[in-house]
């Protein structure tokens, strides 16, 4: 064994490493042994919080107020070191399983790497860049959702930004569940940069949380001088260095086997053995023999393909290497990617034009570099596209979305906190009658929902869910008409629809018409009465997810008709309703095990 190392030792020494030469290397060594120490220089650190929200995926708030936004997290914090649910603390849009397990969630996409659990994210700015000794996170309710914190080369505020920009995990973990709601200060322990920072990245997965996290402030501490480590470390030998040998290592008198019990298998038998590799193995693999490069660069192997667990690298380039195995693709998420100028209209038309022509869903969420002309290449390229997913490009242009109403095969869109206007929105619907999930939440430039509703009830009779989360203008007659044109609805979102009044008769007339109804969220509406809650009951038997938080005239005895009439409800949000206190709760969570019954609290 020892025989063993000391080769090893003495054929990394004969290699050029990327940070020292061989006798560099020497020379460490012989201060390590020596234990020699370099004098540590004295460098005051510096504690900032976050000046400005750069980006996030999803917020709970509005577009149009602080409550609930990921724009709380600027500044010191508002609410830590107290616990509960409170208005001024930054808050993702969902938790939990819940929203997977509806009609209107996206299949998941294969190969999607095992050390991937970010769902949602948020990026902040600091002052000053620093080489970070410490980011700490304020959480002050349901605590456990963070799974990744990242540091950005590029400076924000700079005017001369670098070309390449590059992103360094300081930390990652697997989500856990924190069995207590209380704040935490959250303080993981992280990596050292070799470049100084003023952007980090925090992301999250709420998956195993029970209710909503909230966020109060992030603090990033660092030195503005780089540290230098006490102990010289041995430069770092990469693998790859190694396989540059001067020897000629082959064997002039080596006769090719082929490729052993590979060609005895069958084709398809190695097509599955390859499928389950992820992409970057994928693409590992392809460089070992002329036979594992035929199958992974068969198109059969990328007829889905995830590129968002890789959106910190992707790039033009990266599109380019892919683009002549995917023309048989058909699923593709981009999402998060292409960001700070990493995917241009060029690339990215290229990659569309050369394997579009056969996509039925494309994820884009978060895309900032989209513009108009790329929602024009892909109504051009993408015919039979039937999933479109622009959540939260709230940078597009009003214009750029009239060219989705071209894409006629559309059977699910989401437009989630993007800047669509309801000129746009009307053309989609006419021309897009195969529409069976549309998500409108938080649309603020959407002027008149009334005449949107009365549109989908004429086009879309197929429609299985509607998200009008935040809209601000729906009326009892809009919905009126929506529900008598969309008797197929399933899940239908109204939270903070404040217009929308229980003394017209509204909800009641909705649930009368919408027996298959599944998901109902009237958030935060004030006016939800017993009289609703019982035709619930009376109508909606298959009801599994109903939100009321926030009303104040629902008594206990209206929830256990519900909660008896409905045997599949499994969610039921009860939150800062002022007749049902905690003992009701615990009184019916006994009652009915199988349903959450959500309360949440502020201390």
């Amino acid at each position: 064994m020892l025989t063993l190392l000391s080769m090893f030792y003495y054929i990394c020494l004969r290699r050029r490493s990327r940070s020292g030469t061989r006798g560099e290397a020497l020379s460490s060594r012989r201060a390590v042994e020596s234990g020699q120490r370099a004098t540590l220089p004295i460098s005051v650190e510096v504690e900032q919080y976050a000046k400005e929200v750069l980006d996030f995926s999803s917020h709970y708030g509005s577009e149009n107020s602080m409550s609930y936004t990921m724009w709380n997290l600027a500044g010191m914090p508002n609410v830590y070191p107290s616990s509960g649910d409170f208005t001024q603390t930054a808050v993702f849009r969902a938790y939990g399983t819940w929203w997977e397990q509806c009609a209107s969630a996206p299949l998941p996409f294969r190969r999607t790497p095992k050390a991937f659990h970010s769902q949602d994210y948020i990026e902040l700015a600091f002052e000053e860049p620093v080489y970070p000794t410490a980011v700490e996170v304020l959480e002050t309710y349901h605590p456990g959702a963070i799974v990744q914190i990242m540091a950005c080369s590029l400076n924000p505020f700079s005017q001369n930004p670098p070309t390449d920009i590059r992103w360094e995990v300081l930390w990652a973990e697997e989500p856990t569940k924190v069995l207590t709601p209380q704040a935490r200060q959250f303080s993981p322990s992280i990596k050292q940069l070799s470049f100084p920072t003023n952007l980090i990245r925090v992301e999250v997965n709420s998956s195993l949380l029970k209710y909503y996290t909230e966020l109060d402030a992030v603090v990033l501490r660092g030195q503005k001088d780089r540290p230098i480590l006490s102990l010289y470390k041995m430069p770092r030998i990469d693998i790859c260095d190694l396989s540059d040998s001067d020897e000629d290592l082959s064997d002039p008198g080596h006769i090719n086997l082929g490729n052993g019990y590979f060609d005895k298998l069958p084709y398809e038998l190695i097509q599955l053995i390859v499928s389950h590799l992820t992409l970057p193995d994928l693409c590992r693999l392809t460089q070992t023999c002329k036979l594992l490069h035929q199958h992974c660069c068969d198109p059969l192997q990328y007829i889905q393909l995830s590129l968002q667990p890789y959106w910190a690298r992707l790039s033009d380039t990266s599109l380019g290497h892919l683009q002549g195995r995917c023309t048989l693709l058909q699923r593709l998420n981009l999402s998060w990617t292409g960001n700070r100028g990493a995917l241009t209209l060029t690339g990215f038309s290229s990659f569309m034009n050369a394997c579009g022509g056969s996509l039925v869903c494309l994820e884009l969420s978060c895309c900032h570099f989209l513009s108009e002309p790329c929602l024009e290449v892909i109504s051009q390229t993408c015919p039979g596209l039937q999933e479109l997913n622009l959540s939260s490009c709230d940078r597009l242009h009003p214009q750029a979305f009239t060219h989705i109403s071209k894409l006629t095969q559309l059977r699910r869109l989401v437009l989630y906190r993007t800047k669509i206007e309801q000129t746009a929105m009307l053309s989609i619907l006419t021309f897009c009658i195969e529409l069976r999930h549309l998500n409108l939440g938080s649309c603020v430039m959407i002027e008149d929902y009334d005449v949107v509703a009365s549109m989908l009830a004429v086009r879309c009779r197929s429609l299985r869910s509607l998200d009008l989360w935040r809209c601000r203008n729906l009326t009892e007659r809009g919905l009126a008409e929506l529900a008598a044109g969309c008797r197929l609805l399933e899940e239908l979102d109204l939270g903070w629809c404040s217009t929308l009044q229980s003394s017209s008769g509204c909800f009641q007339h909705l649930a009368r018409n919408l027996p298959c109804l599944r998901k109902l969220f009237l958030t935060a509406n004030r006016t939800v009465c017993d009289s609703d809650i019982e035709e619930l009951a009376a109508n909606c038997p298959a009801l599994q997810h109903l939100d009321i938080l926030g009303t104040r005239m629902v008594s206990s005895s209206s929830l256990r008709k519900l909660l008896q009439a409905c045997p599949k409800l499994l969610l039921l949000d009860v939150s800062f309703c002022s007749q049902v206190d905690a003992r009701i709760v615990q009184e019916l969570c006994g009652l009915f095990p199988n349903v959450a019954i959500k309360k949440s609290f502020t201390q």
